[in-house]
């Protein structure tokens, strides 16, 4: 401190005895020394001095000083050692980190370094001038430069990126210090290129185009993989920020054959047991399963997931998930993000599927995976993270798997082939779904409800299913024991929510299951007294409102094969007992839960305790495809229960009402078929839309390697030019030019083809929104002809009031006559 003190008045001077001068003055004086010095010497130790005040006197430096600064920047750049104390000093000024030095300061405010980030940007030649130091090769400057564009960026991403982009050759001048033999150097370009590529699908692309994925395997594998220190760390968060929500990249990494790279570095050591895992290596086989996850997560575009699941599968990364799943000594978080990893592979892969159902775990005896898997869900000592994946993983190894949902469904049917010493699925789901743990109770019951998604046979297997009883009395089914335990006391609101999903989804488009509740003694009495009670807990809303769904499942797929429990019996019953309105309004309770909107976005289970587990994607998805139908079902008879018609016509006008209601129903039935028909119309239009998307995406990506071949063409033959002067260098230029011309005719012959075929699914969805109009225009000349016959009714309705308007005075006359 002493000697920065005798640095300081060696600059400025001594002062006179008890005049000490203040920090602002201290500034001023050498900002002044900065303009107005003639000799570099001075300027330098001026800009020295400043640099050593800006850590304590942040504001005052930075009010004062940037301007000079920038002028040695913009003047002196032959001298590295001034250029290095301006751009440490920026550096200083702009940091959003808070000094030591300053702490006792209270002007310091915990954004003085975004103020100041927005001062210097307010020129972007500035941020360009700062680049061009990148091109230096002095440490101490081009270290200096690099951490004073990572704390702008740091700042203000956004801006900064934009700058960055219009800034000449930016992206490529920082993709090249990826190269530089100073390993400090390097670090810090990888910091830098983490901040700038956050959110920025352009600047990914360019990063990922200027070879940064080879760039990056390459150090890593240097570092040592996943047993390196916290450089593999950085380099992975960089992939990932090149790799999440953008299909391009995603695509590209998988046609360069980087999953193969990928795949090795999960292969555990053989001593890792005997090691241990460090902290730093959790970190980092952290980031590498959030890099498998964001090559196939479930947001990404179908077409790509699929394609890196076949990858992943070939490459054996797959197996070497598995491996890690059944391996002893994996710290928890680390095997919870692998679980959730292996989920994500398998989500609808039949390959994968069945690779992970043949998985054995190391015991005695042998064990499928998902078996122990199951065991870990059920127990209530296990972490809810961990019991939150397991349910994940076991949802995607079912999803659109019917022969996984029918072997699980087959363990709850009795079988002479059992092993009864051996505990399967089925039977692990039964007790965790009997269990006193509620936890366990709504995780079978949710994974229960997913062997029935989309699977309609299996849902009429599952009504086979039947439970033993103590005191030797018949068994029962699983369905009656389901609304028996929903109407036990003791039956937590969790537990009940978990049992509401798997009857609701058991239900729908399942006559026979809703046959099969309806037949099921006292279950559509406690529903209805659910829907009466008045409670004001938002759980017991929720309840309520899936009561509603489920009981209108009962409307929407009853077959009307029970006597007293027909479509139109529940509808009277509903309107008599609870009220349109009423009931209207619980069923929409659903939705307006936090709970739907935060299970409605991802099919992954996240929470963050026990208490937020209450609803899943999947049941989420059912009831917002039917949730309208079945409110637009009950709102349709009248508010007495008992439609105006049955009550005030004849048995003759009635049976022509019928006759027009059977009519109508007929009409309702063309158009449900006309409105399924549609919506695979609709589908196949998606379908199509996302095909064009994913070529557009590839027409990109190949305009942007026209764009650098062009470039690299241009090079070439100016090289070639050059190199004609030179005869002895004129081979080599020559087959450079020629080659860039073969690579460049090579991607506008595919640029071509891709337009074509760009153009043939255009043509393929312009027909199939011909098919769907027609569709439509059907649909709406059906509606019209019920509209018609609606007021046909309502005519014949008003001439029989008339009629029996009439008849009342004829009948009265004849009763005084005989009297």
């Amino acid at each position: 401190m002493e000697f920065l003190k005798s640095g300081i008045k060696t600059v400025l001077g001594s002062t006179e005895p008890g005049q000490q001068p203040s920090a602002a003055e201290t500034v001023e004086k050498l900002v002044d020394r900065v303009y107005s010095s003639t000799l570099l010497e001075d300027r330098r130790d001026a800009c020295r001095a400043l640099k050593a005040l800006s850590r304590k006197y942040r504001i005052e430096v930075g009010a004062q000083g940037m301007p000079p600064l920038v002028q040695v920047l913009q003047n002196d750049g032959q001298d590295a050692e001034i250029i290095s104390y301006a751009l440490d000093t920026l550096c200083n000024i702009v940091t959003s980190e808070e000094f030591d030095e300053e702490a006792d300061n209270p002007a310091v405010s915990v954004n003085v370094g975004e103020q100041f980030t927005e001062m210097f940007i307010k020129s972007p030649e500035h941020v360009t001038l700062v680049m061009g130091y990148l091109d230096e090769y002095d440490f101490r400057v081009r270290r200096a430069a690099i951490q004073l564009i990572t704390s702008l960026i740091a700042n203000k991403t956004r801006e900064l990126q934009d700058l960055v982009l219009v800034s000449p050759m930016g992206v490529s001048k920082l993709m090249d210090l990826l190269t530089d033999s100073r390993e400090v150097i390097r670090n810090d370009v990888l910091l830098l290129l983490i901040e700038l590529t956050k959110g920025n699908s352009n600047i990914q692309k360019i990063v990922a185009f200027e070879n940064a994925f080879d760039r990056l395997f390459d150090i890593v594998r240097e570092e040592g993989c996943s047993d390196g220190g916290i450089v593999v760390e950085d380099c992975l968060i960089l992939l990932l920020n090149l790799l999440k929500n953008n299909s391009s990249n995603q695509q590209f990494f998988k046609e360069g054959s980087y999953i193969q790279r990928l795949a090795p570095m999960f292969i555990l050591n053989s001593e890792l047991e005997d090691s241990g895992w460090t902290p730093q290596k959790v970190s980092n086989f952290h980031c590498m399963l959030q890099v498998v996850r964001a090559l196939v997560t479930p947001s990404n575009q179908q077409q790509v997931v699929n394609a890196c699941q076949r990858v992943m599968q070939k490459s054996q990364l797959l197996q070497a998930l598995c491996d890690i799943l059944m391996s002893s000594g994996v710290p928890a978080d680390i095997l919870t993000e692998t679980i959730n990893a292996v989920a994500e592979v398998v989500r609808g892969d039949h390959d994968n599927q069945d690779e992970l159902s043949r998985v054995l775990a190391p015991s005695q005896p042998p064990r499928p995976a998902i078996v122990v898997l199951l065991m870990s869900m059920i127990n209530e000592k296990q972490l809810l993270a961990l019991r939150c994946a397991v349910l994940y993983c076991f949802e995607c190894f079912l999803y659109r798997n019917s022969d996984g949902q029918r072997a699980v469904v087959q363990t709850l049917l009795p079988s002479s082939t059992t092993d009864v010493s051996s505990l399967s699925t089925g039977q692990l789901l039964c007790t965790g779904l009997f269990s006193t743990d509620t936890l366990a109770n709504w995780f079978s019951a949710v994974a229960i409800m997913h062997t029935l998604v989309e699977n309609v046979a299996q849902k009429e297997e599952l009504l086979r299913v039947l439970l033993a009883t103590p005191g030797g009395q018949r068994p029962i089914t699983l369905l009656e024991q389901c609304t028996n335990l929903m109407q036990q006391e003791r039956y937590r609101i969790q537990s009940k929510v978990g049992l509401l999903m798997l009857l609701s989804v058991w239900l729908a488009h399942c006559p026979s299951a809703v046959k099969a509740l309806l037949d099921t003694q006292g279950t559509m009495a406690y529903l209805t007294a659910q829907l009466c009670a008045n409670e004001h807990d938002e759980r017991e809303y929720l309840v309520q409102g899936m009561c509603a769904f489920l009981m209108g499942l009962c409307i929407q797929f009853n077959d009307n094969s029970l006597a007293n429990q027909r479509r139109e019996d529940i509808s009277q019953l509903i309107i008599k007992r609870i009220g349109q309105e009423t009931f209207c309004n619980k069923l929409g309770e659903v939705s307006r839960h936090e709970a739907y909107s935060r299970a409605c976005k991802q099919p992954q289970i996240r929470a963050k305790g026990a208490s937020e587990l209450l609803l899943d994607y999947e049941y989420c998805k059912l009831y917002k495809g039917l949730e309208a139908l079945i409110a637009k079902l009950v709102s349709g008879f009248d508010v007495d229960g008992i439609e105006l018609t049955e009550l005030t016509l004849s048995s003759e006008a009635s049976a022509l009402v019928a006759q027009y209601k059977g009519i109508i129903r007929g009409m309702d039935g063309q158009i449900q078929s006309l409105q399924l028909s549609n919506k695979e119309l609709e589908d196949q239009n998606d379908e199509l839309k996302q095909q064009i998307s994913q070529e557009q995406s590839l027409k990109s990506q190949l305009a942007d390697q026209n764009t650098l071949l062009k470039a690299q063409l241009t090079a070439a033959a100016t090289a070639a030019q050059t190199a004609g002067q030179e005869q002895q260098q004129a081979a080599q230029p020559q087959e450079e030019l020629n080659a860039a011309r073969y690579q460049a005719n090579m991607y506008f012959a595919e640029n071509i083809r891709l337009t074509k075929e760009l153009e043939t699914l255009r043509q393929q969805l312009a027909a199939e929104k011909q098919r769907a109009d027609a569709a439509s225009q059907l649909q709406l000349t059906t509606q019209k002809d019920q509209e018609d016959l609606l007021e046909l009714l309502a005519d014949q309705e008003a001439k029989l009031a008339e009629y029996e308007t009439q008849a009342l005075p004829a009948n009265s006359e004849a009763t005084s006559a005989q009297r």
